[in-house]
């Protein structure tokens, strides 16, 4: 029952996903208004996350699985933001994997709004991600694949190695880390 007010982020918005993107369960209204307050601007995409999100990959060649599709939306004053934002040289950061794939479907198809079935994976090049935060996530899951596509698998192998070491939460209500 405490999942209704607690799994949840505080800038939610429209029903649909079937889970809070957890990466967001670590801001506060007080750290975006700090965050504000420091000269970052805070824009918003759209991803509905659905249950498919949590099937692991099963492939050994991770190029051959089949991802899901997820509806999402930018509206078109964000994207135009995020674009002027990235010739002026700014890093965009994507507060958790749902908004990072919501940023690189974008990039990849010029939709502002539509489903995609995008899938990072190491090899992947992000074309408007520069910083990521995301929780720790578990083994062979589609949310651990764009992680280890961002960060590389060396300098993730050590994160998750001192996460284990150190004891860190994994998933939904675990810690989080930004990978630049």
């Amino acid at each position: 029952p405490d999942d209704r007010t607690f799994y949840q982020t505080v800038y939610a918005k429209h029903f649909g996903s079937v889970a809070a993107p957890t990466a967001g369960l670590h801001f506060t209204k007080p750290l975006l208004q700090q965050l504000r307050a420091s000269g970052h601007r805070i824009l918003e995409v759209m991803l509905h996350v659905n249950y498919a999100t949590f099937k692991p990959v099963e492939e050994e060649d991770v190029t051959r699985h089949q991802m899901h599709h997820e509806e999402y939306s930018v509206s078109q004053r964000t994207d135009e933001q995020i674009k002027q934002a990235k010739l002026d040289g700014k890093k965009i950061i994507a507060v958790g994997t749902t908004s990072c794939r919501t940023l690189e479907a974008v990039s990849h198809t010029g939709h502002l709004k539509g489903t995609t079935d995008l899938f990072l994976y190491p090899g992947c090049r992000f074309a408007m991600t520069d910083i990521l935060i995301t929780n720790f996530h578990l083994p062979r899951s589609t949310l651990l694949m764009p992680v280890y596509a961002f960060g590389g698998n060396d300098l993730m192998k050590r994160a998750y190695q001192e996460a284990i070491e150190r004891e860190y939460r994994f998933y939904s209500y675990g810690d989080a880390m930004i990978i630049l």
